[in-house]
């Protein structure tokens, strides 16, 4: 199974939706917990689902348990926390979760995780398609930006 992932921030929109239709990819899957703001631009909850079924012809999913908690989020970012601290409290998270077996893979599966962060590197996106990896096995991950 494919898995992509994707930012959306340092992106227009003509080179976020380009690269998404030409990815492979059969839908979006949100693991924002926050997917409303209007800092988000043209990648809020409701415009990115009208937009990737109208530019792109794929689908809109959001799954806020794919995301950390308020409280986490805050501490890494407004309180500019350490990441290993942030990544080791994340994926303790998702085992908690137990997320390997509360998603169904038919959604992940040739999905694209989206996130805001540009870059993959210090993101939870990166760390869930790698968690389901760890369980899954089957899984290719494609970071598309």
């Amino acid at each position: 199974m494919k898995v992509f992932t994707i930012g959306f921030t340092k992106k227009p929109a003509r080179k976020f939706f380009e690269t998404l239709r030409s990815s492979g990819t059969k839908r979006v899957v949100d693991v924002r917990l926050n997917n409303v703001s209007q800092l988000a631009g043209f990648a809020k909850r409701d415009d990115l689902e009208f937009f990737l079924k109208e530019v792109c012809g794929m689908g809109y999913v959001h799954l806020p348990d794919l995301a950390p908690t308020q409280e986490m989020l805050d501490e890494y970012k407004k309180l500019k926390g350490d990441w290993a601290t942030y990544e080791k409290r994340f994926l303790d998270l998702m085992e908690k979760r137990r997320i390997e077996n509360a998603i169904p893979k038919e959604v992940v599966a040739e999905g694209c995780l989206l996130c805001s962060e540009d870059k993959p590197h210090h993101c939870h996106r990166r760390l869930v398609a790698e968690y389901l990896k760890k369980h899954w096995g089957d899984v290719e991950i494609s970071h598309l930006g």
